[in-house]
């Protein structure tokens, strides 16, 4: 566990006794000092990246750096959170994915009409683009009528906001005794797209496709797909579960680079390896597995056999993790204080420290302390020039961070 020196967990414990604002994460450990007041060596610039005539931002939390190092990936929802057309419930026949050149110019566009919800997106080592889609195309429930439960969960368009407000209300439930938790959503029979991964070459041909179209629960799978990893040697790792509702798809899945099931791992729980919300993923230069484990507020370690090697607090709740090739680590926090009810005393923004021993060394906050709703980035990257880019939800913006 990050801090191993009992020295410091004692004395940074008998500090936060004294101040009487002791913050117990949900396995009850040791309690931590929110890590706010760290330097922001960054100038933000927003605006940077410039999408064709005619479009405007929607959601992100897609974005990556190509292989190049230099170029960006960014998966946007369509000027909307979803690309899912309210009007005839099909999908926008708009590209999804994009790839911006170093100054933010489009030099590719493709994805029309196969993605709802871009949420996590990967660029491996051939240069292949991978992107999951977290939602499906169900029917919407009718207005007022509420999601439903059991196989009418939610699923389609509609199944964003429903996403969001279970993780909210888990959070409290679970974690905190408050309230009675939402039943876990699940696949809906009615859905016949959506919550699949896809990889596209670099020129948007789709080479592989993973998971059953509209979704399917275990032993089948994909229900809301969060993130996607490729490893060196070419396995795939893809987190699973956006709910935080007790009984929730909650598990990290492994395969070959053929796309053939080998293994899976977690539940529901906030146990050493289970998951509430395991949002993000990345690999250090070891080869370690980090998942961002949102509700829990943590990031869990693991080897790529999925055996439990640790957990990290410090960089508080995760929706987006990256790791550079020198192993720093980049954690983007878009829900603290305003969404979460177990993590108020803790600022949203970005937290850059090493991923060799966690130590947390910057900090870019969010410029809206008080903004409702998730804020701030949601995804992360950083360019081989150390440059930051973050995507955002809440403010449909994708910004970029350079060193002042």
């Amino acid at each position: 566990m990050y801090a191993r020196n009992a020295v410091v967990v004692a004395v940074a414990a008998a500090a936060l006794f004294a101040a009487g604002d002791v913050l117990m994460f949900a396995d009850q450990q040791a309690p931590i000092a929110p890590v706010n007041d760290l330097p922001n060596p960054y100038q933000t610039i927003s605006g940077f990246f410039k999408l064709p005539a005619g479009r405007q931002w929607g959601s992100t939390s897609a974005v990556e750096v190509d292989k190049d190092g230099k170029t960006i990936w960014i998966a946007e929802r369509c000027g909307a959170n979803s690309c899912l057309d309210p009007a005839t419930n099909e999908i926008k026949n708009v590209p999804t994915i994009l790839h911006f050149d170093a100054n933010g110019n489009v030099i590719k566009a493709f994805g029309e009409g196969m993605l709802i919800f871009p949420h996590g997106i990967h660029v491996d080592r051939d240069g292949n683009v991978w992107v999951t889609d977290g939602q499906d195309n169900a029917p919407r429930p009718a207005r007022g009528a509420g999601a439903g439960t059991g196989a009418a969960a939610p699923g389609g368009a509609a199944a964003g906001a429903a996403s969001s407000t279970a993780g909210a209300a888990g959070a409290g439930a679970s974690q905190t005794g408050r309230g009675t938790p939402p039943p876990a959503p699940r696949a809906n029979p009615a859905a016949t797209k959506g919550h699949q991964v896809f990889k596209f070459s670099p020129d948007g041909k789709l080479l592989l496709t993973l998971g059953k179209p509209g979704g399917a629960n275990d032993p089948e799978y994909f229900f809301q797909p969060n993130d996607v990893l490729v490893a060196p040697n070419g396995s795939i790792f893809v987190s699973e579960g956006h709910s935080s509702a007790p009984g929730s798809t909650a598990r990290v899945l492994k395969f070959d680079k053929g796309g053939k099931l080998i293994t899976s791992w977690g539940k529901w729980g906030s146990g050493d390896g289970e998951f509430d919300q395991p949002h993000a993923l990345a690999m250090d230069s070891r080869g370690r597995l980090f998942v961002g484990d949102r509700n829990n507020n943590r990031v869990q370690i693991f080897d790529q056999d999925g055996k439990f090697l640790d957990k990290w607090y410090q960089f508080s709740r995760p929706s987006g993790v990256y790791i550079d090739k020198n192993d720093m680590i980049y954690v983007a926090d878009s829900e603290s204080k305003s969404v979460s009810r177990n993590h108020q005393e803790w600022k949203r923004g970005i937290r850059i420290g090493s991923a060799k021993d966690g130590k947390v060394l910057s900090f870019i906050p969010d410029p809206d302390e008080n903004a409702i709703g998730t804020s701030a980035a949601e995804g992360v990257v950083a360019d081989a020039a150390g440059n930051v880019y973050g995507a955002e939800v809440g403010p449909k913006q994708v910004k970029k961070y350079v060193k002042k």
